[in-house]
């Protein structure tokens, strides 16, 4: 019986993505007005997030050197001057990040349609720049606890041990839990082999799901499947087979 839902943060109820092309493009447009490469800027930051990201996560550098890293590779692509002080460069790109955070249109009315669930942010990042992405968008207080790997044991997604310790933390065991988001991953196929329920949230609507798991393309579906989910078994049948398999990177 699922009791509680997690929700992933970037790309599910923040658009981090509109945010973060906007900021980029406007820090580059800063430190070199006219380049030729402006059109492939956003991409190339994009492709620099995961792996950076996973290498704090891994505890292979800080949390201020991974941004330092992504700063200096941009630089160093695009043929740019790389900064003398690469905290303030990446402070810089970071107040136009903040000042481009958004709410997706469908979040505030699908939580207050999940009353009656106990909610949890599940995401990985800095806590306190998590926290502030939530209470930003104007769901502070009603999304329930914000989880990352900073208070659950150094766990990040997609490792086993973020989703048995969100699931903890909001008092359920993992089959009672469902968790949406829009990583293939780290929100459907790891937290299946962890236990959960999971369902794909796919805005786009161009690719097929993973096998025998749901793919929905707005959070305005969301509520009526964890409904649905409540009388059903903590897990499907594909995600009983995707247990016994270590799960990959998507992206």
């Amino acid at each position: 019986m699922i009791r509680g839902v997690l929700l992933d943060l970037d790309g599910t109820l923040l658009d981090h993505r509109s945010a973060a092309d906007a900021a980029v493009i406007g820090w580059v447009s800063e430190h070199a007005p006219g380049h030729p490469r402006m059109a492939e800027v956003a991409a190339l930051w994009q492709a620099l997030e995961e792996p950076h990201l996973r290498a704090w996560h891994a505890g292979e550098c800080s949390l201020e050197e991974q941004r330092r890293r992504r700063i200096r590779a941009l630089c160093v692509e695009l043929a740019v001057t790389v900064p003398d002080d690469l905290d303030a460069a990446f402070g810089a790109y970071a107040v136009r990040y903040r000042r481009s955070w958004s709410a997706y249109p469908d979040a505030a009315e699908a939580v207050a349609a999940l009353e009656g669930f106990r909610l949890g942010v599940l995401t990985n990042g800095s806590q306190r720049v998590q926290e502030a992405k939530v209470r930003a968008i104007g769901l502070g207080g009603r999304v329930g606890p914000v989880l990352t790997g900073e208070v659950l044991d150094g766990h990040y997604k997609p490792a086993p041990g973020s989703y048995t310790a969100a699931a903890r933390a909001l008092g359920l065991a993992p089959g009672e839990v469902l968790l949406v988001g829009d990583d293939v991953v780290n929100d459907v196929t790891a937290p299946a082999a962890a236990g959960m329920r999971s369902v794909w949230l796919d805005r786009l609507g161009t690719r097929p799901p993973p096998a025998g798991f749901p793919r929905i393309t707005s959070l305005a579906e969301l509520p009526a499947l964890a409904r649905a989910a409540r009388g059903q078994g903590a897990t499907s049948d594909r995600a009983e087979e995707v247990r016994s398999k270590p799960p990959t990177q998507a992206r």
